[in-house]
């Protein structure tokens, strides 16, 4: 008897490696880390100095108190700070990354996608009416040729009755 081998482990691993999706999957990662980077940069270097403008200090380092004393910064720091700054700094990091994704990305594919299934949608509309337009023009040539069948059935009918009646 023979048997089957099972596939390795090894095997198994170059198999997940060069599916397709693992890779485009990587590309992806790997460029959403530098859009990250970008974006991370737009926040810290143009809108953290723009709310800095209108405030005191860069949107990192605005806080609030929860327990006193709060003094310091950093190890040295005393008291419960709310580093709210932070927290609002990441949300328009956030905000930004979505609507470049959303704008850029997610609208025209799916506009895209749209158009692709209407263009769709219409050439099999078109094939629709090709093939019943054809099963018409078939049926009415179908329809004359029994006609014409039985037409000529019928004359010949009438000739063999005609030809009865004039030997009598």
């Amino acid at each position: 008897m023979s048997e089957k081998k099972q596939p390795g482990v090894w095997d198994g691993f170059k198999a997940f490696l060069t599916r397709g999706n693992v890779v485009d999957l990587a590309v992806a990662v790997v460029i959403g880390t530098a859009f990250t980077n970008i974006v991370n940069s737009v926040v810290k270097g143009v809108i953290n100095p723009m709310v800095g403008a209108f405030g005191t200090k860069a949107l990192d380092n605005y806080s609030s108190c929860l327990k006193d004393p709060c003094t310091g910064t950093g190890d040295t720091a005393t008291g419960i700070r709310i580093m709210w700054g932070s927290v609002l700094g990441s949300t328009l990091t956030f905000l930004i990354t979505a609507a470049v994704v959303y704008f850029l990305m997610v609208l025209p594919m799916s506009k895209y996608l749209a158009r692709m299934a209407a263009r769709q949608k219409a050439k099999e509309g078109a094939q629709e009416m090709i093939e019943v337009s054809e099963l018409e023009v078939l049926k009415e040539i179908r329809d004359a040729l029994v006609a014409q069948r039985s037409a000529g059935h019928d004359e010949t009918l009438v000739a063999q009755r005609d030809s009865r009646h004039s030997e009598r």
